[in-house]
């Protein structure tokens, strides 16, 4: 995973209910170039799109999302994610994945959860929500003080800033819905998402 992310650091977000739209979606934001993806788990079905990605595409590493208690970790990867994000620092959540040796980023804002995190062992976090949080300053802050850890900034991030954030060094990726636009998903404009995704990329590789 680490090397996928470092070919291109953008995980892009998936929230749909139909499988087959999930399909689509992390089809068209594979031919872009992007290939490690969560598919967030906001809605009942959104777990049954999760799993026709790992079904039906080839090559992708896929993630669960918005995960929110031990229970629902341990659905997620019976349905074959390969790693879990969260919103928060959940203890319980991050033990079991470091159980499991399964990558963990759990949701971090202040320097009190970075330190909570690094104390469970972590040295990759969610920065949730970036913008609010703090954007680009908070992390320089951050990273002053916490060198071993790298964040992944999701929130508020946008084709617009990606390029600021990824120009840190702490930054191991950024997360975001911008590559796959509502608008685009309800009519099956993958075309658009493909270009979004290929732009991510371009960004990506003009800030590394």
């Amino acid at each position: 995973m680490s090397q996928r992310l470092n070919a291109a650091p953008v995980v892009p977000l998936i929230a749909e209910n139909d499988p087959a739209r999930s399909v689509g979606i992390a089809d068209a934001l594979a031919k872009g170039g992007l290939s490690v993806i969560e598919v967030v788990m906001r809605s009942d079905d959104a777990q049954k799109g999760m799993e026709a990605i790992i079904a039906q595409t080839d090559g992708l590493i896929v993630g669960a999302g918005t995960v929110l208690t031990l229970d629902q970790a341990k659905s997620v990867l019976d349905s074959g994610a390969q790693f879990i994000v969260c919103p928060g620092l959940v203890d319980e959540i991050v033990e079991y994945c470091l159980d499991q040796s399964v990558p963990i980023y759990p949701g971090t804002m202040t320097a009190g959860e970075v330190q909570r995190a690094y104390a469970l062992g972590l040295r990759e976090v969610k920065f949730f929500p970036a913008s609010l949080a703090g954007g680009v300053p908070m992390l320089k802050a951050l990273s002053s003080v916490f060198r071993e850890m790298r964040f992944m900034p999701t929130g508020g991030v946008s084709a617009a800033n990606l390029g600021e954030f990824l120009a840190l060094p702490s930054v191991l990726a950024c997360g975001g819905s911008w590559l796959t636009p509502k608008e685009a998903v309800a009519i099956g404009d993958y075309a658009q998402i493909t270009r979004l995704a290929s732009e991510a990329v371009e960004i990506a590789d003009a800030a590394r």
